[in-house]
């Protein structure tokens, strides 16, 4: 049974490195912010060229701030994997009571509510500085939100069951892995636009649905439930999937001995 006292600990613990760690609030405001700044006047550069219409800036924006919930969410499970691993401490965690999944648990809390501070921040500036709501789409951004949090979620034990094993010999992993995807992801464009190999891992990226479905509200106004299931059920194969390959990961490790990844 999972201890709300110990899973309440490792959170407090991660958000304690906020106040000592400059890295970490880059992470959450600086590089977000920065993203909205150049996208965003570069959506406005092609709108003035007659390039596209006047949604263009929308439809870059939509996926920027979008795009960060599946960052967030898989950053910070790979990134406090890899702090234990760096501070030397992963041996002393788990020499402690706290179990796997309460371990499991805290990570996907941090990554929710600084997914949710990040998207915040994102939301206010992108409306100051271009007027864009992300919230005029009402109701309908929770289920692609949750949806794009799920997919940051199976990515990011994924990667966490290769650190968890090969330790600080792949870390580039926990930065770069999910940009794996993002190219199949169609954030900015149609996938209909991708060669026909493309296309084709395109309809097994669930954030493919998600973005293609907003841009039709966007144009069109029409939402399609159709693409947000299916996209659900995609992240929750995955998604259950990346955790059992992490826990297995885990015991095959922890049988050479954690000491080794440090």
């Amino acid at each position: 049974m999972i201890n709300l006292n110990r899973v309440n600990a490792m959170v407090i613990r991660y958000f304690l490195y906020l106040r000592h760690n400059l890295d970490r609030l880059s992470d959450m405001f600086y590089w977000p912010a920065m993203d909205i700044f150049v996208w965003g006047l570069t959506g406005l550069y092609i709108a003035s060229l007659g390039a596209g219409s006047g949604q263009t800036i929308f439809v870059i924006l939509t996926g920027v701030v979008f795009w960060i919930v599946i960052w967030r969410a898989q950053y910070e499970i790979n990134v406090n994997l890899m702090s234990e691993i760096w501070d030397k401490n992963l041996v002393n965690i788990f020499a402690s009571p706290l179990t796997l999944s309460e371990w499991i648990v805290s990570l996907l809390l941090v990554g929710l509510i600084k997914m949710v501070l990040s998207v915040a921040f994102s939301a206010v500036l992108t409306f100051f500085l271009y007027g864009f709501n992300i919230f005029q789409f009402g109701t309908l951004l929770l289920p692609a939100v949750l949806s794009l949090l799920l997919t940051g979620w199976a990515a990011g034990f994924l990667i966490a069951g290769f650190l968890m094993y090969f330790g600080q010999k792949i870390q580039t992993l926990a930065w770069t892995g999910v940009a794996m995807i993002w190219p199949f992801s169609a954030l900015y464009y149609s996938v209909s636009i991708l060669p026909d190999w493309a296309q084709a891992i395109a309809r097994f990226v669930p954030p493919s649905y998600v973005f293609e479905n907003m841009r039709e509200v966007i144009f069109t106004g029409q939402f399609s439930w159709d693409k947000i299931l299916l996209s659900f059920a995609l992240n929750i194969f995955y998604l259950i999937l990346s955790i059992w390959f992490f826990v297995w990961m885990f015991h095959q490790s922890r049988k050479l001995g954690l000491g080794r990844l440090i």
